[in-house]
């Protein structure tokens, strides 16, 4: 079927996946642009003619994801809808041989790395000069930073590596330069990225350097809130504490996935951390930041991962306390250690194991929530929505985390702007608010 004629090329960006999937995307539309371009990031006005999508590949639920979002488009493709389908990412990256086989109207795939390659397929030039800066796809006020690529762990269950390959530092002059220019865009909060943060400099300065990272971070100019994610516990260097204890602008807030508390079940995904000295950090972290708040996720269904097993995570999420909690449901991931294993956890199991622990985290979320009634924080306005102003604490993250909500009739607030707002009520995982200044 001849597809409808176009006095210019039109794109649109689709990203599946985590927050490092978007800060792609968000280089692939800047280089685009900058090559003059029209182009959009999910656009939903459905007048492109090119369609690139970014998918994930990371567990079952997000491949599916993926796969059908490439097949919707796949079918667009030959309604004639649009006229090229290109595909790039982690899915890409890692089943890009077979990809090409079941789906045949894909007109191009690349892999997570391979950038340069895609735009010189769409007849683009790389331009090296917008190295560190970048179309923002996220509100104004905030933007995620990536400090690396890439993870050098051996964790059993993941495919991180297969799809992004080894562990590879920015320099700190390059990530304080998209700082400054994220600054001059308006950007007020900007959340640190990677596999894995605590690894960073180890490969280009021999030595783990996001403390050094964060002191000059600090010092740039319109930044107000800096955020850290994904901090591997082992080996953690307390210098980070250090360098958020003294940085104002570093929000009391470290992102720390944990994954499991069971000495057995950590051995078998090769986390090089036991349950002792995972409290011992968590408890050495709190006592020098008394304040802070700190965000971990579990795995739930492991290989071989028994009630008692099971029970024994429980009871550590009782006992830390954690102020943020999410939970994965083991995917059985081909090419990863864990493959090996058998996947002997049911899904029912998983799901009742997943639901089970979060009731725990919601009760203790409830607790803390309780506890802030009366308080005054410092609050980011995210947005407006359903007659309320919703915003965040240094202690929320957006889309994952707790939020403020504040009565729009009864107060003003500007989107992007700070206030300070005094806590009334509280629920399980939100809070409600009135502006006090």
């Amino acid at each position: 079927m001849k597809t409808k004629s176009h006095t210019k090329d039109k794109y649109n960006v689709i990203t599946l996946g985590c927050s490092k999937n978007l800060v792609d995307s968000e280089v692939l539309v800047s280089q685009l642009k900058f090559n003059d371009f029209e182009v959009e990031h999910q656009s939903e006005k459905k007048d492109a003619n090119i369609i690139i999508v970014n998918t994930c590949g990371f567990i079952d639920r997000a491949k599916e994801e993926s796969i059908n979002t490439i097949l919707e488009y796949a079918k667009q493709k030959e309604k004639g809808k649009i006229e090229k389908l290109y595909v790039t990412g982690c899915l890409s990256q890692r089943y890009k041989d077979d990809l090409e086989v079941e789906i045949p109207q894909v007109d191009a795939f690349f892999g997570t790395l391979e950038l340069p390659q895609l735009l010189k397929k769409l007849n683009a030039d790389y331009k090296h000069e917008l190295i560190g800066e970048r179309y923002l796809t996220t509100p104004q006020h905030y933007a995620y930073l990536k400090i690396s690529e890439g993870c050098n762990r051996t964790c059993t269950f993941c495919a991180i590596p297969i799809m992004r390959g080894k562990h590879v530092s920015k320099t700190i002059e390059d990530i304080v330069a998209e700082a400054k220019n994220l600054a001059k865009q308006g950007v007020k909060e900007i959340m640190l990225i990677a596999q894995e943060l605590t690894y960073y400099g180890l490969d280009i300065y021999k030595e783990r350097a996001l403390s050094k990272l964060l002191y000059q971070l600090n010092e740039v100019e319109g930044i107000e809130w800096i955020r850290l994610h994904y901090a591997y516990p082992s080996k953690f260097p307390l210098d980070i504490i250090d360098a958020i204890k003294a940085c104002d602008k570093v929000c009391n807030y470290l992102d720390i996935p944990l994954q499991h508390a069971n000495n057995n079940v950590l051995k078998r995904m090769q986390r090089q951390i036991t349950r002792e000295e995972t409290t011992e950090l968590i408890n050495e972290i709190r006592s020098r930041i008394p304040n802070i708040a700190i965000r971990t996720t579990m795995l739930v269904g492991f290989p071989g991962e028994t009630e008692e097993d099971f029970e024994d995570m429980c009871n550590f999420i009782r006992e830390m306390e954690f102020e943020r909690l999410g939970v994965f449901q083991y995917s059985h991931e081909d090419d990863t250690a864990a493959f090996g294993f058998e996947d002997d956890i049911d899904q029912d199991t998983k799901e009742e194991r997943a639901s089970r622990l979060m009731q725990i985290q919601q009760e203790i979320s409830f607790q803390k929530n309780e506890e802030k009634v009366g308080k005054t924080y410092k609050v980011l306005i995210d947005r407006k929505e359903g007659g309320y102003f919703i915003g965040r604490t240094e202690y929320d993250s957006p889309e994952v985390d707790n939020e403020i909500l504040i009565d729009a009739k009864k107060n003003y607030c500007r989107i992007g702007d700070f206030c300070e707002a005094k806590i009334y009520d509280a629920t399980d995982f939100d809070l409600y608010g009135e502006v006090v200044k």
